[in-house]
């Protein structure tokens, strides 16, 4: 339990929230255990995280409408994410399993954990507070932002460049291919975004129409356009 404290950077003054958050039904029913399962937790876990998600990306991705927020929401908080997220720091290593769910490798099934993941967020809720549980999850999404979790649509950089250029008719916009590297099965791609003759941005990326959006990234960020 102090080894995964340590991981997550948080001491829980009520160790017995972390350990009924660490423990498979499975266990609970082969060691008859008072304490229960996770089960209540990852319930509670679940809205924990859905909040904290929600008031993030609702503060940080003004442009973006409603259902747009929604599905970035619903990527951020799949059972996928919320599986890798759960490797990051090991937490199969944690999850205390029956025999039977043990022998078929149970602390790897990304149901479980990303419902344990869920259950140790609710606990650290319960324990800590909401701010407590919000900086544990925003270690996670903002790497994943940061990252490439955000599908293209989510950023499209390109059309956001294409609408501030347009006011200006007279202005024109390009993207060019300047580089090409790598083998096919892992190319990569340099893209500069001109306007008019200047080259006002670059980006690189393993396909083209990523690396498009890079530039235009970039570009906007030189403008200091909010991104």
């Amino acid at each position: 339990m102090e080894r995964l404290e340590k991981i997550i950077a948080y001491e829980f003054k009520d160790k017995e929230l972390l350990f009924r958050a660490l423990t498979h039904t499975s266990y609970a029913n082969e060691t008859r255990s008072a304490r229960g399962s996770y089960e209540r937790l990852e319930f509670l876990g679940d809205s924990v995280l859905s909040l904290i998600v929600a008031e993030y990306i609702f503060k940080n991705f003004k442009k973006y409408p409603e259902g747009e927020l929604t599905k970035l929401r619903a990527s951020l908080v799949c059972e996928k994410a919320l599986a890798a997220f759960a490797r990051e720091i090991n937490l199969g290593d944690f999850i205390m399993l029956g025999k039977g769910e043990q022998q078929n490798g149970g602390n790897e099934r990304p149901s479980i954990l990303s419902d344990v993941f869920e259950a140790v967020l609710a606990a650290m809720y319960l324990d800590g507070g909401y701010e407590v549980a919000k900086r544990h999850v925003l270690k996670f999404v903002e790497k994943e932002l940061e990252n490439h979790s955000v599908p293209e649509a989510f950023h499209d950089y390109k059309t956001q460049l294409q609408e501030i250029i347009q006011r200006n008719p007279e202005e024109v916009i390009t993207y060019v291919v300047t580089d090409e590297r790598g083998p096919d099965h892992d190319k990569s791609f340099t893209v500069e975004v001109w306007l008019n003759s200047n080259v006002i941005g670059t980006g690189v990326a393993h396909s083209k129409k990523q690396a498009e959006q890079a530039a235009a990234r970039q570009a906007l960020e030189l403008m200091g356009e909010e991104i």
